[in-house]
C-alpha cells in the first residue's frame, strides 16, 4: 500500500512526526514538485516569524530524511491531461489537480487500498471522491 502525501502536510514539526510514523508503514509518493512546494513552505514561515531557525533546520532535516526513501511520480502527458479535468471537476488549484493527477496516475486510476495525506481539506475531499483512503494532518 502507498502514502501519496502533499506539501502541506510537512509544514510543521508535529506533522513531521505523523509523516516519519505513516512512512514507516507505506511506501511514500510524492508528486515531482512537492519538494519545492514544502521548501517554500519553510521559507514562507521563516519570513514571517512562525518558524525559528532550529524549527528550519529541523524541518529541512526531516524532509532530507524522507527524500531519501520517497518515490516521486514524473511529470507526463498523461497527468498534464488528468490534472487539467480535475480543475474543472473539483474546483482546484493548478498545484493541487497536479498534486491528486499524480496520485492518480500512480495508482494506475484505482486509488482503493492507497493513502493520500494533506493538510488541504478541499485536496483531501478530491482524493476522497475519487476513492483514495484520506488522512488529514
Amino acid at each position: 500500500m502507498g502514502l501519496e502525501f502533499t506539501g502541506s502536510a510537512l509544514r510543521c514539526s508535529a506533522v513531521g512526526t505523523v509523516v516519519r510514523q505513516l512512512s514507516a508503514k507505506y511506501q511514500v509518493v510524492v508528486w515531482w514538485s512537492a519538494p519545492v512546494e514544502v521548501r517554500g513552505a519553510f521559507a514562507r514561515l521563516a519570513r514571517t516569524g512562525q518558524l525559528t531557525q532550529s524549527d528550519s533546520v529541523s524541518a529541512q532535516n526531516v524532509l532530507r530524511v524522507l527524500r531519501m526513501n520517497w518515490r516521486e511520480v514524473q511529470p507526463s502527458e498523461q497527468l498534464r491531461v488528468e490534472a487539467e479535468s480535475f480543475v474543472d471537476r473539483f474546483q482546484s488549484k493548478a498545484a493541487d489537480a497536479q498534486q491528486l493527477a499524480a496520485a492518480h496516475v500512480w495508482s494506475l486510476g484505482k486509488p482503493a487500498g492507497h493513502v493520500f495525506l494533506s493538510g488541504d481539506k478541499l485536496l483531501l475531499e478530491s482524493a476522497r471522491q475519487l476513492g483514495f483512503q484520506v488522512i488529514a494532518t
